[in-house]
C-alpha cells in the first residue's frame, strides 16, 4: 500500500513540470496586436464620492493565450465626497476647535476627480453566436485630484491629491453587429486603498482586421 502510494506521488511529481511546460506554452506574443478601440460611458458608485457618469476607453491588444485576451484602457470620473463624509469632517474640525463661538463649522462641498489607467485579462468563455461573454481581472493606477474652496491651497488638498495603485475585476459581453463593430455591456469592481468602486457601462468597439 505505501509503495503504492510514493509511486502516485513520484509519478504525480515528474508529471507535474510536463504539465507547467505545456501550460506555458500557450502563452505566446504572436497574437497581441492592435485589434480594436472602444468608447464607453456609464454610471459608477462608490463608497466614497455621490454616483456619477464615467466615461472611458479601451483599446483590445489581440491574445496571449487561448481565450486570454489582453485590454489596456482608461476611464475618468469626478465626484463629490457624500454628506456623511464631509459631516465627520466638519464635526472632527469642531471638536478639535474648542474655543470656537460659530453655532457650526460648514466646510462646503469637497470634490475628487479619480482618472484611472488600467491593464487587464480578459478570458473568453465560448460564444454564444454574435454574443462573446468574459470575465477579467487586472491592475490599474489611479491618479486623484481633491477640490475645495475652504481647502484649497492646504494640506487637506494635498492629501486628497494621491496616486494610487489598484485591482479590477469585470464581466461583459460584445455583442457582434458587423464583422467591424460590436457594441459593449460591462459591470466592473475596482479596489484601491481609499476607494472602493463599482461602475454599469455600455459601449461601442470598433475592430481591425
Amino acid at each position: 500500500m505505501r509503495a503504492g502510494i510514493r509511486l502516485a506521488v513520484l509519478l504525480l511529481l515528474a508529471a507535474a513540470p510536463l504539465r507547467a511546460q505545456a501550460f506555458l506554452e500557450q502563452f505566446s506574443y504572436e497574437g497581441l496586436r492592435f485589434s480594436g478601440i472602444a468608447f464607453e460611458f456609464g454610471g459608477i458608485l462608490s463608497n466614497s464620492v455621490t454616483t456619477e457618469p464615467i466615461g472611458g476607453i479601451r483599446v483590445d491588444l489581440g491574445v496571449i493565450a487561448p481565450r486570454m485576451r489582453v485590454v489596456l484602457g482608461g476611464s475618468y470620473f469626478k465626484g463629490d465626497f457624500k454628506e456623511e463624509r464631509i459631516a465627520q469632517f466638519e464635526q472632527r474640525l469642531e471638536d478639535v476647535l474648542v474655543d470656537c463661538v460659530c453655532d457650526s463649522i460648514s466646510v462646503g462641498a469637497i470634490t475628487q476627480s479619480n482618472l484611472e489607467l488600467y491593464l487587464a485579462l480578459q478570458y473568453l468563455v465560448p460564444a454564444l453566436g454574435r454574443v462573446q461573454p468574459y470575465a477579467g481581472i487586472g491592475f490599474s493606477a489611479h491618479i486623484r485630484d481633491g477640490d475645495g474652496d475652504v481647502i484649497d491651497e492646504t494640506f487637506v488638498e494635498d492629501a486628497l491629491d494621491t496616486v494610487a495603485a489598484g485591482v479590477d475585476g469585470s464581466i461583459g459581453v460584445d455583442v457582434a453587429i458587423t464583422a467591424r463593430i460590436a457594441i459593449l455591456a460591462e459591470v466592473r469592481g475596482v479596489l484601491t486603498s481609499e476607494l472602493q468602486s463599482a461602475s454599469a457601462r455600455g459601449g461601442l468597439m470598433i475592430r481591425f482586421p
